[in-house]
């Protein structure tokens, strides 16, 4: 249904309740909705007879289409946090939801999107990025009827994916803003610890291949190792444990918290990740691309020099990077959109129209 259809039929659309997770008084209150793919054939030949994406909406059907993409574990719905949508999405703002018709789809394996845990488990097909993308791109064109994007931009996976987004279709956005990424292979301690992340899951007896009846431990532990590990920035940490006690308390907050992940999604969404690497296709990339990263990124270390090697291949492409302080967060400081929005509002402003 294209978005005519969308905005007169409203796709049995529901409002977001109004809990933490936003404040709708800042910008319209989100609407959902599902696009099934039929008989969907993934990269590595597997088919599947119904793919749903899941995605939530913000803002007039009629306004220019921008498509946010989440990170790893996420959905569209944690995009929709004052610290990043209540940053960007209201009234003046970058990404002014009176202005622009904001898509926030839960990519495949996550959210409401059809997942391993909704009943296949581990015989779930193996899906990939490209695969994520390539349904993304379907629920855009075909299920809301859009031919252009004015932006696409991502956080982590997100980011990521916004990448393969950049080359695989080009012209088809104006503006392009991958976060929290590179355009390289995933290798180094990045896929080390996701592998080990996933190998934790597997090792624990309460596994059982998958079919397990109620979550193993291994889960939340691998989890909050690997987060702790890769996401959260040295002055950050510092700055909460500036001691063994009052770090053992920050880390006990941490193991204790509701964890609501489970076990075989988990797998899927951290080993879909292995064959990510869009380095070849750089030069095929013609939207204003702008990567944003922070200084303290511990899974993309800008000392590693990938960004700055591969972004000269990138036509109209360029960097922002975040300096580190003890404001910001490591890997997770892209998901505070106040240390950026004003350079993503120029470039919004200043970015040529491809369409």
């Amino acid at each position: 249904m294209d978005r005519k259809g969308f905005l007169q039929a409203g796709l049995g659309a529901v409002l977001l309740a109004a809990t933490g997770i936003a404040n709708a008084a800042d910008y319209p209150a989100a609407k959902e909705g599902n696009f099934v793919l039929r008989d969907y054939r993934f990269q590595n030949g597997q088919v599947l007879p119904e793919l749903r994406i899941h995605y939530r909406t913000v803002g007039n059907p009629a306004g220019e289409p921008v498509l946010v993409l989440h990170g790893t574990t996420g959905s569209g719905a944690s995009q929709l946090t004052p610290a990043f949508a209540g940053e960007l999405f209201g009234a003046g703002q970058a990404l002014d939801a009176g202005r622009y018709f904001i898509i926030l789809p839960d990519a495949i394996g996550t959210g409401g999107s059809t997942k391993p845990s909704d009943g296949l488990r581990m015989k779930f097909p193996q899906y990939n990025y490209d695969d994520m993308v390539d349904a993304q791109y379907r629920l855009v064109t075909e299920g809301l009827g859009i031919k252009h994007l004015r932006l696409v931009m991502g956080n982590s996976m997100g980011g990521m994916q916004t990448w393969i987004w950049a080359q695989k279709y080009p012209g088809f956005m104006d503006v392009a803003v991958p976060m929290a990424s590179t355009p390289g292979p995933m290798s180094g301690r990045n896929w080390m610890l996701r592998r080990l992340l996933v190998e934790s899951i597997k090792a624990d007896p309460a596994w059982n291949n998958g079919n397990y009846t109620q979550q193993p431990p291994s889960l939340r532990l691998a989890s909050v190792f690997f987060g702790t590990a890769t996401s959260g920035g040295n002055y950050s940490y510092f700055k909460a444990g500036p001691n063994h006690e009052k770090a053992d308390a920050a880390l006990d907050a941490r193991l204790k918290a509701d964890f609501p992940g489970d076990a075989n999604d988990h797998i899927y969404q951290w080993a879909s990740s292995r064959d990510y690497n869009p380095s070849p296709g750089l030069e095929k990339i013609t939207a204003t691309l702008v990567a944003i990263n922070s200084a303290d990124d511990e899974r993309n270390p800008p000392e590693l020099g990938v960004l700055d090697r591969e972004i000269k291949r990138v036509k109209n492409g360029r960097i922002y990077l975040i300096p580190a302080s003890d404001q910001t967060l490591g890997h997770g400081t892209t998901g505070q959109a106040r240390f950026y929005k004003q350079e993503l509002e120029q470039v919004l402003k200043a970015a040529p129209r491809l369409d």
